[in-house]
């Protein structure tokens, strides 16, 4: 609706993965179909994965982007570059941020879920625990198939970070600290969204964990905004001529 009112010469809308495969891919078609009927030219959705955007997290966007029926102007997805940031690089002064991570508050762990989590090496997750241990902590889910390789998982300062929930120690995407038994502290959970120290969150402490890990990375985002201004740039060199 809004795009119908407003008629942007360009608009830009993301969503989750599962957006491409929801309804067997009718959902999508859909949302793409309607955009056409108002007068936009819809390009291929494209997957971004932000660790190609100087992100620290291995998360994954949809993005559709549509221009106006009526401009000849290309628009190009921004393209992605190879090097990998990793947790390190998000919490610690390095080649992403000019400081150590500041503090904040967190959540903890109950008792008896920290003494499993202390149990997990960096990087590992519930196999690397004794086999009584993976029993009591998987419960079911530990004769069903799969890997559940988010379950009982810490971190490494090695590796980005997988992709950031509404909350940090839900037991299905657990986001464990390296050295540290406790989940990630809201600033910790901002940096990997690559969100600069100096942005206030308000309200609860699950409203913030809420508001960060419902985000589009800022990194990706804002590599996103130039590819719209060069769009815009072009459009307008363009007309000029």
């Amino acid at each position: 609706r809004a795009v119908k009112e407003i008629k942007p010469k360009i608009f830009l809308a993301e969503n989750v993965r599962g957006l491409l495969n929801h309804d067997r891919g009718r959902t999508l078609s859909t949302i793409l179909s309607v955009f056409e009927e108002v007068g936009y030219t819809v390009y291929p959705p494209e997957l971004l994965k932000a660790i190609h955007y100087n992100v620290p997290q291995k998360r994954e966007r949809l993005i559709i982007v549509g221009k106006r029926k009526d401009i000849k102007t290309n628009y190009n997805f921004p393209v992605g570059n190879s090097t990998i940031f990793t947790l390190k690089d998000a919490l610690k002064k390095g080649r992403l941020f000019d400081s150590n991570v500041p503090k904040s508050p967190g959540l903890a762990y109950p008792k008896r879920k920290k003494e499993i989590l202390d149990l997990v090496p960096p990087g590992g997750y519930w196999r690397d625990l004794p086999l009584d241990i993976q029993k009591e902590y998987m419960l079911r889910s530990f004769y069903l198939g799969g890997g559940k390789t988010g379950m009982a998982r810490r971190i490494s300062w090695e590796e980005p970070s997988l992709t950031l929930t509404c909350s940090p120690c839900q037991k299905q995407t657990e986001r464990c600290h390296p050295d540290e038994t406790r989940p990630f502290t809201v600033r910790e959970y901002a940096r990997i969204q690559t969100f600069p120290d100096n942005w206030i969150f308000s309200g609860s402490i699950g409203n913030q964990y809420k508001q960060i890990g419902n985000a589009v990375p800022v990194n990706l985002g804002k590599e996103l905004g130039y590819s719209l201004i060069r769009f815009l740039n072009d459009y307008y060199e363009n007309k000029k001529n």
